[in-house]
């Protein structure tokens, strides 16, 4: 049974406690840094360790004032430890230095939620693609007929685009999970990096390598395009099930629960709420891609465009992510599949989904390519045309039957023969088969 979706996770990773908190970590690891370095007293960065407090309404009594969260925090740890202690807090660093590292710890946390999220979606995946692998259905190009595949196939196709994006959020975590205290411009002038060494490693971090007054933004930006690409998917999937429940097609649906209303007025209706709810949420995500480009471009060293658009996106991206997944993971568990209604749709189109294997079953035989294929397309139309049965009208054109045995019409009509390779498929993607 999957659990229903909570907010409470991200809800404490991005509250003004858990940042504080971080933040609080950031300069009490600083302290230390600086003490390892002789330079702050090892009894004063004892004493701050352990008299520190995090006071989140002082800070904010304070900020009032100075309207400047950073040095409002500062001031309220300051306070905490006395005079004689607390002019070592914050000592040689700027406020992107706490910015920046802290938002680094905090966005990591945020992506193992995502990444766990996906593990969750693929796990169901995996079980509905092999519980639909022998389930034959058409496939469709342009929403018109195609060829015979499965369910389950298209369930494992779904899988293995999550894998990529699982991939794409372990790499994004890494790219973020840097940290800097370097300074007003990056350059050491009032810290060691000794110092940057000691809280990265502290807070299990990378030290950006070169960094201006801030972490270089690009690598934000690849953060938010991977979650871009994780929602993209979730839409691909969403679509899917919607035009799967149409009326007309009705191969699948979402659950409709007890007491459930499709809408005010009309009693009948059973709508897909939950996959079209994914749809706009993946467009809220993509839509965040843009301003976090936008943000890579700074002023010289750093300027503070990139702060306001942080505060909203990098909570409102992550969360609504976390949601979608959640909420993507249940409407596949839930699914309802009309096995018999794929194959009456399969059926609908008399056999036209097999031309391309008497085609080649006629080049095979000696035809030209440009031959068969007139051949093949002249009974077609009038399939579609008339409404006819195109396996009847193959088996009883003469031209055909000049070159092709009845043996060979029987396989290019065998569906079990079109769907022979799924179980290779269900190999590449999940190393075995039922």
């Amino acid at each position: 049974m999957i659990p229903r979706y909570t907010r409470a996770v991200m809800d404490e990773i991005w509250s003004e406690e858990r940042k504080l908190r971080v933040w609080f970590d950031v300069e009490l690891a600083a302290v230390e840094g600086w003490a390892r370095e002789g330079v702050v007293p090892g009894e004063a960065s004892a004493y701050i360790q352990k008299h520190a407090v995090l006071n989140a309404a002082r800070v904010m009594e304070i900020e009032a004032v100075t309207r400047h969260d950073v040095a409002a925090f500062v001031q309220s740890l300051e306070e905490s430890v006395g005079e004689e202690h607390g002019r070592w807090i914050h000592f040689g660093l700027t406020s992107s230095d706490v910015l920046d590292t802290a938002l680094a710890v905090l966005m990591r946390e945020a992506a193992d939620v995502l990444i766990a999220d996906v593990d969750a979606l693929m796990e169901v995946i995996r079980r509905r693609a092999f519980e639909f692998q022998d389930t034959p259905m058409i496939g469709r190009s342009h929403g018109i007929h195609a060829e015979a595949t499965t369910f389950g196939a298209v369930l494992a196709m779904w899988y293995d685009e999550m894998v990529r994006n699982r991939q794409r959020l372990e790499r994004a975590r890494e790219t973020i999970a840097y940290g800097k205290i370097s300074g007003a411009v990056g350059t050491f002038a009032n810290v060691p990096p000794a110092v940057e060494a000691y809280v990265c490693q502290k807070l299990g971090l990378r030290c950006e390598a070169a960094a201006s007054q801030v972490v270089s933004r690009d690598r934000h930006a690849e953060f938010f395009t991977a979650l871009a690409l994780v929602a993209s998917s979730l839409e691909k999937f969403s679509v899917q099930i919607r035009h799967m429940q149409r009326t007309e097609v009705l191969e699948a649906e979402e659950r409709f629960h007890a007491g459930q209303k499709g809408s005010s007025a009309m009693p009948h209706k059973r709508n897909p709420i939950l996959s079209e709810n994914v749809t706009g949420l993946a467009r809220t995500v993509r839509g965040y891609v843009m301003p976090a480009l936008e943000n890579v471009a700074l002023w010289h060293e750093r300027d503070i465009s990139h702060s306001s658009v942080e505060r909203v996106i990098v909570p409102d991206a992550t969360s609504l992510l976390d949601y979608a997944l959640v909420r993507m993971t249940r409407i596949l568990d839930e699914l309802v599949v009309y096995p018999e209604n794929m194959l009456k749709n399969f059926q609908r189109t008399r056999g036209l989904p097999f031309s391309q294997a008497v085609l080649l079953a006629l080049v095979k035989s000696g035809l030209s390519r440009q031959n068969a294929y007139q051949m093949v397309q002249r009974l077609a139309m009038q399939a579609w045309d008339e409404e006819l049965d195109f396996e009847a009208l193959v088996r009883s054109d003469r031209p055909i039957g000049q070159h092709l045995a009845q043996a060979e019409i029987d396989a290019c009509f065998d569906l079990e023969l079109a769907l022979q390779h799924i179980p290779s498929i269900f190999r590449r993607v999940f190393g075995t088969v039922q």
